[in-house]
């Protein structure tokens, strides 16, 4: 018999009126022939037409003058070609230049869905048994590409959950590069991205043991000088820029709201999308709280795995993952070290569970086999749904498994408080199947979470339906824990 959930009468729909104004490049000579047009204007034309625009989309954009300012910097090149330069541009002339290069896109237009959810930073002001959460979701626009939005919920006394109103703007992050590569690990990453060995040769052979970015990037261009002639020499040493940008550092405005930050793709291997974002508040030996989030970054081709890390949810440093065990999706770290190890989940194969032991948070080797797919509603593959979260009888490990029709369900697993790599306890039956009001969507018959979070003696559960919109189920802990030990035999 499964047990009784209860779920909450809360759906977070997508919203096509979520946009950020985002840098359009329709190709070189379409661009010079747009920007020698527009140089050509009268000051009173290129007045009437950039007026209106800016009163129009001040509205729905934060700071529009800035953005359209930093659109007409990227054509400092197209520019130089043109006999002029930024700088001699007049300021009104910038904005337009930067307006005929901009394109508003809808974070939110196609889905918004597979969230996560820990405790918000701020816990002030709040009465006994409420919590403050932070719920991360995967926002899909138009051409599919992903992003990791953010909404702030509050929980009652009685586990009633009230999703806040989100900001009046969307703030794309601004990006710096100031990472400080190891060439060792650099180096067994670009080979996994399968960048030309004898690229990686010339390069490894010029760079330091630890470099900065900008000292790739000289080396880069030295190179690429030399291969006028080679495209796809080319297009290899723009890879290894490409992977480079993986590594960055992202801050937000103090005074934009949680709601209004949105995390969207910046290098070339993410450029397809961020896709399910698995936050957790991880505590460190000191007691330090700090909140990791595992992802993957897609370029419609090659997956790779990434993390975030962030104190506040204003900047957030984020970098590859390394080692035979970073492959594949569902990656989902602990939330503290066990033994003095930082613990993983992963899905290496996409078919079953795997664990990992670490002395790095972003090294992984030696992938351990957890669990293999035991019944009808999970033979076609398993994977975790977030962290695991500790309880005094053991890690709870939410799961997702794909069983006939490719309906997702999801389940529940026990792993030992000392050991996980022992399961102690499992569901025989998933704990939320797909209903007749879940199954339609982008993609139909799922039911899939990034992560949970206990409160008020409950497991809460965020989870998307169908890959469309998100939604929240409950279920009692003590009775969900008492099921799992019941269940400790195959």
């Amino acid at each position: 018999m499964r047990l009784y959930i209860e779920r909450k009468p809360v759906k977070v729909n997508p919203d096509t009126k979520r946009v950020i104004a985002r840098f359009f490049f329709n190709g070189e000579e379409r661009a010079l022939e747009v920007i020698r047009k527009v140089l050509e204007f009268s000051d009173e034309k290129v007045f009437s037409l950039i007026s209106p625009i800016l009163q129009e989309y001040s509205k729905r954009h934060r700071n529009i003058t800035k953005i359209l300012t930093r659109h007409c910097k990227k054509l400092k090149k197209q520019f130089l070609a043109l006999g002029t330069s930024f700088e001699d541009i007049d300021e009104y002339t910038r904005l337009l230049i930067g307006a005929y290069f901009t394109h508003e896109y809808s974070i939110e237009s196609a889905a918004f869905f597979n969230p996560s959810i820990v405790d918000d930073p701020d816990q002030t002001d709040l009465v006994e048994g409420e919590k403050r959460v932070i719920i991360s979701f995967r926002a899909v626009g138009e051409g599919h590409i992903s992003s990791i939005v953010f909404r702030r919920a509050l929980i009652d006394k009685n586990n009633n959950i009230q999703v806040l109103p989100v900001g009046n703007y969307v703030d794309e992050a601004e990006v710096v590069k100031n990472a400080i590569y190891i060439k060792k690990l650099f180096l067994k990453k670009a080979a996994y991205a399968q960048i030309d060995p004898a690229v990686l040769e010339e390069i490894e052979s010029k760079l330091d043991d630890k470099f900065e970015y900008t000292s790739l990037s000289n080396i880069i261009k030295d190179s690429k000088s030399l291969y006028k002639e080679n495209p796809a020499r080319l297009i290899e040493y723009d890879k290894v820029l490409w992977l480079s940008d993986t590594y960055h550092t992202i801050t937000f405005s103090k005074d934009t709201d949680i709601s209004d930050r949105v995390i969207f793709p910046i290098s070339e291997f993410e450029r397809k999308g961020i896709e399910d974002a698995r936050f957790v508040k991880f505590i460190k030996d000191d007691g330090k709280v700090l909140y990791y989030a595992t992802y993957t970054a897609f370029d419609g081709s090659l997956i790779i795995p990434k993390l975030v890390q962030t104190e506040d949810f204003y900047e957030f440093k984020v970098i590859p993952l390394y080692g035979d065990g970073a492959q594949n999706k569902n990656l989902a770290l602990f939330p503290r070290k066990i033994k003095g190890k930082y613990v993983m989940m992963s899905r290496i194969d996409g078919w079953n569970n795997y664990l990992m032991f670490s002395d790095k948070v972003n090294v992984w080797e030696n992938p351990v086999l957890l669990k293999q797919p035991r019944y009808d509603w999970e033979l076609v593959q398993i994977g975790n749904c977030g962290s695991p979260i500790e309880t005094e009888k053991g890690w709870l490990v939410i799961t997702h498994g794909v069983g006939p029709m490719r309906r997702y369900c999801i389940g529940v697993s026990l792993l030992d408080l000392e050991d996980p790599s022992i399961e102690i306890g499992h569901l025989k039956e998933p704990l939320i199947i797909p209903n007749n009001d879940e199954r339609e969507g982008y993609v139909p018959n799922v039911v899939y979470s990034c992560g949970s979070i206990i409160s008020n003696g409950e497991l809460i559960i965020p989870y998307g339906l169908s890959d469309y919109s998100s939604s929240f189920a409950t279920v009692n802990l003590e009775l969900l824990l008492n099921r799992l030990l019941e269940n400790n035999q195959i």
